[in-house]
């Protein structure tokens, strides 16, 4: 058990902030800043720099010209980043640090990065929660709950997100305080000077504002207009916002392009106006003065924190919005009208309401304006400060060792450079003499499909832009092999001639996984729909498979399918038929002392046990699941030496009852263990399987027989093997990808590794 240790704190004068931060545009950076503002002036401060200073959150791939205050920055996916932040906050002043937190501003899956960062802090921690999930995945709930363990006071904006961490993720309620989301003061403003000043004049005019997504709902206010306009042509309705810089990464301006479509189809571009912009808060603050109805039309109840929503009550704006949950709450007590969610006939009939009747427009205006004095920003910055000095005075340190058991310090920095470099525009080369692409040797599908997983991996995990233009050569490549009865080829020529009729069955499993990950985790829907065809017309040449592992890898890829198609009936019967193989063909072979299918040990043995615990989970087969744990803890038992990985040579293999070859230690035999050992540790909770991952992925890093490093720090790329006299120094295609696709299921752990954490109850 941890030792606890009381620790005397000072009342704080020096915060240290973490979170996005203006100028970056999003909500997290404004709140981030006005909050520092009103913590220095409610501490009496005449500069940010005498009472604050920000780490500040860089999203991916961008720069900013940040103010002084900012004297640390996290960029996103880059994990070293949030250790070195932990330790820079340690011994940097700061007398407490607060965190804004966002899921989708800190890297990693669900932004678990940001946990190595709160775990290594030595000072009292806050955490402002600017989403809480009713449903969270288990990631998210962890996450949460980590986070919650490690602050000394949790802040929420809602009674309903106390509600839910208190029930979903037993958050003691006794460390979670309601401070409700602050709006900026605003000067006084007449009115009817800002209407002229925007020219309004006689129109009504009716509000939305923030950075634009599918899930606004603003279609279901322009679909109410039409009926509005016939009453009261004078209507103007503006929508103030850019599109979110996410949906941009991902589909563009769709959003915004189909609802101009929708403005045009319904004749209305005299009474809608698109403002592209994202605008300070004193001209956010004119706007709210000078409008009649400001209208949120969210789809979905599922939004706990609203700041758009703060905004409009705290500069007295009337407000018409779906019954999502913070907006039940904020708008109760005739604060307000609500209407049902993509309902736009019954938001047409309260917008008319309001319109043909001044008297309750005011009347809902007043009650707005009288509520939104509580939340100015000057009475929230005094709020934290109280809560502040009560952490400090109170501060107890939970005094245990961090056991590391994934350090990213051990890691190299992720680079992807000679995977590029293996690429043109056909697909990725196999072979190479030493750094160098050996174009001679063509290309295979075998390598392809590795690096589509890799990339679409990559894009997931890191962002990574040149992953996502990568992407569309390797699937192209795999539809370019697939024959028209849905089996594949592997091998082109440089010339790109076909060399082969069709591939081995490993060659199909490991096409078929890649392109189930590609469905499960489709980067948009182009992508998915390809997948999905070729997938659809491959995978019924499955049930003629015979050889263990090609079953194995088409396991894998079919457990991926199944899990983004968990009702299509037919594919769930087929992945407990290949399942159903494997384990036969292991009654057959194993005996006490050799838990295998067959008399040799030979290539990529980690994936067999990987696939059968991915096969376990989808299937809830707790038989295949103890199976899959069996082998992996046999090839434990054979690999395992020393304190390190030493794969089966493949210079002789394992025949069982002789010693298994020492060398030609091959990367993918390295990265089917650390797959293994990942999946097994998602089955279990059990650390010891995360130990054994990373103890796997340092054999890359010199941690071998050998103590010569696979991997190469200059080029980016991975030596083809480990031989007798040192490392075979061609870097190949399978070598490379292995090692980074290692890389990046390690990454996925990373959050993980503490051993303590299976003790956070249910």
């Amino acid at each position: 058990m941890p030792q606890i240790i009381k620790k005397h704190f000072p009342l704080p004068t020096k915060f240290a902030f973490i979170g996005s931060y203006l100028p970056r545009k999003c909500g997290i950076a404004t709140f981030t800043n006005n909050l520092i503002k009103s913590v220095v002036n409610s501490l009496g401060g005449e500069s940010i720099l005498q009472h604050a200073y920000v780490v500040a959150m860089n999203d991916q791939g961008q720069e900013y010209n940040y103010p002084p205050e900012v004297k640390f920055v996290i960029n996103q996916n880059e994990h070293r980043d949030y250790l070195a932040a932990a330790q820079f906050i340690n011994y940097n002043e700061a007398d407490i640090c607060i965190l804004e937190h966002e899921f989708g501003i800190f890297g990693g899956e669900s932004g678990a990065y940001i946990l190595h960062l709160v775990e290594r802090l030595e000072i009292p921690l806050m955490v402002t929660f600017h989403t809480i999930l009713h449903k969270p995945t288990p990631l998210q709930k962890t996450i949460i709950r980590v986070i919650c363990r490690r602050a000394c006071k949790v802040i929420v904006m809602s009674e309903r997100a106390v509600e839910f961490l208190v029930q979903i993720y037993n958050v003691p309620k006794e460390k979670i305080k309601i401070i409700e989301h602050g709006v900026p003061v605003g000067r006084v403003l007449n009115r009817e000077a800002i209407r002229t000043k925007f020219n309004f004049g006689h129109k009504k005019v009716l509000f939305t504002f923030g950075l634009l997504s599918r899930n606004k709902g603003i279609e279901n206010v322009i679909k109410a207009l039409p009926e509005v306009i016939q009453k009261h042509g004078d209507v103007l309705y503006i929508i103030l916002g850019k599109t979110h810089p996410a949906v941009i990464r991902e589909r563009g301006e769709e959003y915004r392009e189909f609802l101009l479509r929708m403005v045009k189809d319904l004749k209305l571009e005299n009474h809608v106006y698109f403002y592209t912009d994202f605008v300070t808060d004193d001209r956010l603050f004119e706007y709210l003065s000078a409008i009649d109805i400001y209208i949120t039309p969210y789809l979905n109840e599922a939004q706990i924190t609203s700041g758009t929503l703060a905004y409009a009550i705290g500069a007295g704006a009337a407000v018409i919005s779906t019954p999502y949950w913070h907006a039940t709450e904020l708008l109760s007590e005739g604060r307000g009208k609500l209407f049902d969610f993509h309902d736009s006939g019954q938001l047409q009939n309260i917008i008319l309401e309001l319109l043909d009747n001044p008297d309750i427009l005011e009347r809902i205006r007043k009650n707005a304006f009288d509520y939104g004095q509580k939340l100015k920003w000057p009475r929230i910055g005094t709020e934290y400060v109280k809560t502040a000095c009560e952490v400090t005075e109170n501060f107890i340190c939970f005094s245990h060792k961090l056991t590391s058991i994934i350090d990213p310090q051990l890691m190299p920095v992720f680079n992807m450079s000679h995977a590029v470099r293996l690429t043109d525009n056909t697909g990725i080369v196999q072979h190479a003499k030493y750094g160098i692409p050996n174009l001679k040797e063509g290309y295979c599908l075998d390598d392809n499909s590795r690096a589509l997983l890799m990339s679409l991996m990559t894009y997931r995990i890191r962002k990574e832009k040149e992953a996502l233009r990568l992407l569309p050569i390797y699937l192209s490549f795999i539809h370019y092999m697939q024959n028209e009865d849905g089996t594949f080829r592997n091998f082109l020529s440089y010339s790109r001639q076909y060399l082969d009729k069709e591939g081995s069955e490993d060659v199909f499993g490991r096409t078929i996984w890649a392109l189930g990950y590609l469905i499960n985790y489709p980067p948009n829907d182009s992508y998915l729909c390809l997948g999905l065809e070729i997938f659809s017309k491959s995978i019924q040449h499955s049930r003629n498979l015979k050889h263990t592992r090609g079953i194995a890898n088409t396991i894998i890829g079919l457990s991926y399918y199944v899990r983004k198609y968990p009702h299509d009936k037919e594919s769930v019967l087929l992945l407990e038929e290949l399942t159903g193989k494997i384990v036969a063909n292991f009654e057959k072979g194993k005996d006490k002392n050799w838990i295998w299918f067959d008399d040799i040990l030979t290539y990529d043995n980690g994936v067999i046990p990987y696939s059968l615990l991915n096969s376990a989970e989808v299937l809830n087969d707790s038989s295949v699941k103890k199976l899959g744990l069996e082998i992996l803890s046999f090839l434990e038992e054979v690999t395992m030496r020393d304190g390190y990985l030493m794969p089966v040579g493949s210079n002789g293999w394992f025949v069982r009852s002789e010693q298994p070859a020492v060398y030609a230690q091959q990367s993918i035999d390295v990265m089917a263990m650390v797959l293994a050992y990942y999946r097994a540790y998602i089955s279990t909770n059990d650390t010891h399987f995360l130990k054994r991952m990373f103890k796997c992925f340092m054999w890359y890093t010199g941690e071998n027989n050998l103590n010569i490093p696979v991997y190469d720090f200059e080029t980016g790329g991975c030596n083809d093997g480990l031989e007798e006299h040192g490392v075979n120094r061609n870097q190949g295609a399978e070598s490379t990808l292995a090692y980074l696709i290692s890389y990046l299921t390690v990454l996925s752990a990373f959050g993980f590794e503490y051993e303590y954490e299976k003790k956070i109850g249910e």
